[in-house]
């Protein structure tokens, strides 16, 4: 099993962690976040890093989430009943699905500073031994540390039991290719505001550098997974450096879009190993 050590708000935590066992429900996407993870959690994933790698296992971050059960949806990319907390209004962009694929999972929205973990990747252990890597794409209400999971990855985990018992775990995603940068349709000069996709590794913060930052800025965090500079990039060439949780830095640098900031899906160069 690799082990992964960060530093995180509570400073370095090491973990060699494993997977465990326990429960089911379901949670509709909603727009709340705050309160405390139970069941043993650890509360978010500032706290750590486990890993593993032979055994298919991929590696992990932060401690074990328990005492949850996980359920079939619905969370879709059609939005069937719900819309995807993660998602614009106009739904995930298909070159977004085609990348992060249909195992898609929905957080309880108790764990804290749930919207920062939008397009990050699960690790989740059923009771009966069967495992999965699912995409967080929304968040809502529902039981302590449970899960919903779309049609795809429900059909991966269950095995017909009950209660459907599972731990699960911030994870490291698949490598898909590079990371993407979706800006929302009223992003301009004054006002910028984008989603990061596809990232590899859960992300601890995202800066940009630009013709109105001229040292490294933080955007700020929506609670749909946005990521926000409130006084513009301003019209000019920028870059944005993404932090992973387990210290990996990422910088893209674009030339202004010749059609506009607004709307703009912008790819990058590379992502997290």
């Amino acid at each position: 099993m690799r082990v992964v050590a960060f530093v995180g708000a509570v400073g370095l935590v090491v973990c060699s962690c494993g997977g465990g066992g326990s429960g089911s429900g379901g949670s509709s996407s909603g727009s709340a976040s705050g309160g405390s993870s139970g069941g043993g959690s650890s509360g978010g994933i500032s706290s750590s890093g486990s890993g593993g790698g032979s055994s298919g296992t991929p590696v992990l971050y932060g401690q074990p989430f328990t005492g949850g059960q996980y359920n079939l949806g619905p969370v879709d990319y059609a939005e069937s009943q719900f819309h995807n907390a993660c998602a614009p209004g106009t739904k995930y962009d298909p070159r977004v699905q085609q990348v992060e694929g249909t195992l898609l999972a929905g957080l309880w929205n108790g764990i804290p500073d749930v919207a920062g973990y939008c397009d990050a990747c699960i690790w989740v252990t059923t009771g009966t031994g069967k495992s999965a890597l699912l995409r967080v794409v929304t968040y809502g209400d529902t039981s302590t540390n449970s899960i919903d999971t779309s049609p795809d990855a429900y059909g991966q985990l269950n095995a017909n039991e009950f209660p459907r018992t599972m731990t699960w775990q911030f994870a490291e995603c698949p490598d898909s290719g590079a990371m993407l940068y979706e800006f929302q349709t009223g992003s301009n000069q004054w006002w910028t505001s984008l989603w990061v996709r596809n990232a590899r590794v859960p992300l601890a913060k995202v800066e940009v550098q630009s013709v109105n930052h001229a040292t490294w800025t933080e955007l700020a965090r929506g609670s749909d997974g946005t990521l926000t500079d409130a006084s513009g990039f301003g019209q000019g060439s920028f870059s944005i450096r993404s932090t992973g949780v387990d210290g990996q830095t990422i910088v893209d640098a674009f030339d202004w879009p010749g059609a506009g900031i607004a709307g703009a899906f912008l790819t990058g160069q590379g992502n997290f190993q």
